[in-house]
């Protein structure tokens, strides 16, 4: 039950966008309106055990061999929330990290923490130290819970910290004896992957899933609590949070689903969950919406073990795959993916990145089926348009806004531009964010008065509703899907005692679409090259490196002495230019 009224809120799509009608509406799958419905489930813990109800024994995760039906993950969340609460006291509001790749523990405890009404910080397990502490002194989590691989790197940041409770889990945690042994000891014994860590309080993974269902207490969570805080970059880099609440997520995947049901029935599909739930694409889109819609996700754990990935489509037939397009182009790369029957899969959907063109043509003629492009940002829980599915895709493109989504492209002036004029992408709708973590000033920044988004992303309008990124007006470097902020590459370099000034910026890549490259001014002329992306190893995490390091004599700078990316992409230019004239 909910317990407020939702009758009033705004779900644009009602009156017209300033400066025209909507076009896109055209292009909607049949039975998909222009507006979305209220959610029924009064927060996303309902949600999951709303699909629990439906659905019952039917698979809703696997991994490794092992599976979660919907009923098991609503008991199993259900207890992790008593033991949340009772065992740990953690109360409505407190924060906990979750620090794992996709493995079933992740669902398990995400809609435990919901239920209880806690809010979820998703952290990338590979952060370094640096990275994670940032995080958790913005944050102030009471606790964290994390896959044995990475605890080294807690017991780091724990001193001083706000966290009290560690809880460490291991790979096969999930799966059933002897199973679970066999895996847990080839992780540590075998394949040495769990580095030495000290932690004597440290709670092991299997005794939370002992809470005590009947003790569980209901935190009374509405739409209005907050979910989640993802962290991003924003459009200025630094250690930022986007609040997302129930209400933005739980609205979202009801957007995007009726693409969904225009190609997949409800409940029984397989989907291919490649992409770590810890990204707000796979989080919405995989973790909350397949999961909604009665989907089976595949959790795939390292999709950069190829082999191992195709292996894991062969043996599970899906009916569709969330990817991102480097992965789709080191799929298609492998010789086994070339051989299988995808004859099951009807949708195919890359997120996180640009579709390169060359990719979607390629995965067509491989598969037989075409790769949906959409666009989104953390800021708007994250999607906000998608190619209608039910149409063959315009390659290029970044599709048409979803149900009760408005967006206008602007001029600087924040006036809308003709159709195929660029301006600045700005977003409004139920999935945008309530701000940044602690942030008034940068929300006010990024948010109008009247509820608009500005992205940040230079966009424009087809005559008939399409919209196309053509530029970025936020200075981000985006590799495989991640977002690199140069301030926090150039930030690290600085803090190298022989570094007087950096400043990075994104060069082509062809598998990661691009990478960073980092030109900096020496303090001290015996600074190399490999001292420095020694000393970078120990602040950022590895797609956040930079590729190439050039040194320079000084950097471009603007009159008031800040840095001038844009006149290091201007040497860049010459470099290549150089480069293909000698070729």
């Amino acid at each position: 039950m909910m317990t407020h009224d939702d009758t009033a809120r705004p779900l644009p799509g009602h009156d017209p966008v300033a400066g025209g009608d909507r076009p896109w509406f055209a292009h909607y799958p049949p039975g998909v309106d222009r507006t979305i419905e209220v959610p029924q489930e009064s927060s996303l813990g309902d949600m999951a055990h709303q699909a629990a109800l439906r659905y019952g024994d039917r698979t809703a995760f696997s991994n490794l061999g092992g599976t979660l039906s919907f009923a098991e993950l609503d008991d199993l969340a259900t207890r992790v929330a008593a033991y949340l609460q009772h065992d740990l006291g953690l109360t409505k509001g407190d924060r906990i990290v979750i620090q794992m790749p996709n493995l079933m523990q992740y669902p398990v405890v995400l809609y435990g923490a919901l239920r209880a009404g806690l809010v979820v910080v998703g952290a990338n397990p590979l952060y370094t130290a640096d990275e994670l502490s940032k995080v958790i002194a913005d944050a102030e989590p009471r606790a964290i819970v994390v896959l044995a691989n990475f605890a080294h790197t807690v017991q780091k940041v724990l001193p001083g910290s706000s966290i009290e409770s560690v809880i460490v889990t291991e790979a096969g945690d999930m799966l059933h004896q002897p199973k679970r042994a066999i895996v847990n000891l080839v992780a540590k014994r075998v394949k040495k992957m769990v580095p030495a860590y000290f932690l004597p309080q440290a709670i092991p993974f299997r005794t939370i899933l002992g809470g005590d269902p009947e003790r569980f207490t209901e935190p009374g969570v509405t739409h209005e609590d907050v979910a989640f805080l993802q962290y991003t970059g924003g459009t200025t880099g630094g250690t930022k949070a986007a609040v997302l609440t129930h209400w933005n997520m739980l609205c979202n995947q009801e957007q995007f689903i009726g693409n969904i049901r225009a190609v997949l029935e409800d409940g029984g599909s397989t989907v291919i969950a490649a992409l770590p739930l810890y990204h707000v694409f796979s989080l919405t889109v995989n973790c909350i919406g397949f999961l909604r819609f009665g989907g089976h996700n595949v959790l795939v754990t390292n999709p950069r073990d190829i082999p191992g990935f195709v292996k894991t489509i062969d043996a599970s037939k899906p009916d569709a795959l969330v990817l991102v397009s480097t992965l789709a182009g080191a799929l298609m790369d492998n010789a086994d993916f070339a051989r299988l029957d995808l004859s099951n899969v009807k949708i195919s959907v890359a997120g996180g990145m640009a579709l390169r063109s060359a990719v979607g043509a390629r995965w067509r003629e491989m598969t037989g089926s075409d790769i949906v492009e959409g666009y989104g940002l953390t800021e708007a829980s994250p999607v906000v348009s998608v190619n209608p599915t039910h149409l063959p895709p315009r390659i290029g493109t970044i599709g048409v806004p979803l149900p009760s989504t408005d967006v206008r492209v602007l001029d600087d002036e924040g006036r809308d531009v003709p159709p195929g004029e660029p301006g600045e992408l700005a977003v409004k709708g139920p999935q945008v964010m309530a701000g940044y973590w602690h942030k008034p000033e940068e929300t006010a920044a990024v948010i109008t008065e009247d509820g608009w988004l500005l992205t940040g992303d230079v966009a424009t309008f087809d005559e008939d509703g399409y919209l196309r990124i053509v530029d970025r007006k936020k200075e981000i470097i985006v590799v495989s899907g991640f977002n690199v902020y140069p301030g926090d590459l150039e930030d690290a370099a600085m803090l190298h005692p022989k570094v007087a000034e950096a400043g990075a910026i994104p060069i082509p890549d062809e598998r990661a679409g691009e990478v960073p490259k980092l030109f900096v001014v020496r303090r001290d002329d015996s600074l190399t090259e490999a001292e420095l992306a020694d000393y970078l190893k120990e602040h950022l995490t590895g797609y956040k490196r930079p590729r190439q390091i050039e040194f320079l004599d000084e950097l471009p700078k603007t009159n008031v002495g800040k840095v001038l990316r844009r006149g290091l992409r201007d040497i860049e230019a010459a470099r290549s230019q150089g480069a293909h004239a000698q070729g």
